[in-house]
């Protein structure tokens, strides 16, 4: 039986979005945060769709939006997640922490310490993000 005030290990990674990948320009968008001890893993996304615009006024919200979302989705499973809905946590988290060259990129996972994993997506999107 696990004790009350025992923390446990997880892990998380920023979602950059990079309009034009040639200049190399990004913004953080949402996070990723998977516990295994939980088997838990959720997405957190929001969008500054100025900022995104000030770094490139022709750049595809919707196109972004419905990126973020899809990641979303993932973490969710069931049938917004596709073929991923009859994976593991796990396996959804690491595919979708996998290096990719699209719009929509995770950064590099860190690792964290929590009593809460259902809480930290929510405190990591507002530290980081908005």
């Amino acid at each position: 039986m696990r004790d009350a005030k025992e923390r446990d290990v997880f892990e998380y990674a920023l979602l950059r979005v990079v309009p034009r990948v040639e200049r190399g320009e990004q913004i953080n968008a949402g996070v990723v945060v998977y516990c295994q001890a939980r088997s838990f893993v959720e997405a957190r996304v929001h969008l500054d769709e100025a900022r995104l615009l000030a770094l490139d006024p022709a750049a595809d919200v919707a196109g972004v939006w419905a990126a973020l979302r899809a990641v979303e989705g993932v973490c969710a499973g069931g049938e917004r997640a596709g073929q991923a809905a009859c994976d593991d946590a796990g396996r959804r988290f690491r595919w979708l922490i996998a290096p990719r060259s699209t719009v929509v990129q995770p950064g590099p996972v860190h690792t964290g310490l929590t009593l809460d994993p259902r809480g930290e997506p929510e405190r990591l999107l507002d530290l980081l993000v908005r």
